[in-house]
């Protein structure tokens, strides 16, 4: 089963009412990485997400809270010093920024061949894991 790294910007998109057409589009993706795909999240998707929810979208945090709690049935990739030091070396090597540099690592810690996301270049290879925004 191919493995997918979700990013917070396509869990904050599914809940966002400002653009209904992305916001469908990225729960529709979340069940296709439910169902046809493994989805990996990591302790830093789920604090971004958390925070950006609250405060950007005013949404409720414990309403946020039950949606947290329902990604349980993502794997879970916990950022630990390794994946840390890994983050640093790969943003210093591939000109990223940290917290994109902590996606990565965390994607290759958990063998995902993919990430889907906004924030990095589409179509680009780093550490071996294809960059893909499905928002295009």
């Amino acid at each position: 089963m191919s493995k997918v790294f979700i990013d917070t910007n396509i869990l904050v998109y599914s809940m966002d009412n400002h653009n209904k057409l992305k916001k469908k589009k990225c729960r529709d993706l979340l069940r296709k990485a439910h169902h046809d795909l493994q989805g990996v999240i990591s302790t830093q998707v789920i604090q971004e997400f958390f925070i950006t929810a609250t405060r950007k979208l005013n949404a409720d945090p414990l309403l946020v809270k039950d949606i947290i709690q329902s990604l349980d049935r993502f794997e879970t990739v916990i950022i630990t010093p390794e994946i840390i030091n890994d983050a640093i070396d790969c943003s210093i090597i591939s000109r990223i920024s940290f917290w994109d540099a902590l996606i990565v690592s965390a994607a290759q810690s958990a063998r995902c061949e993919k990430i889907w996301t906004e924030d990095l270049n589409h179509g680009q290879i780093i550490r071996g894991v294809l960059i893909e925004n499905p928002l295009l």
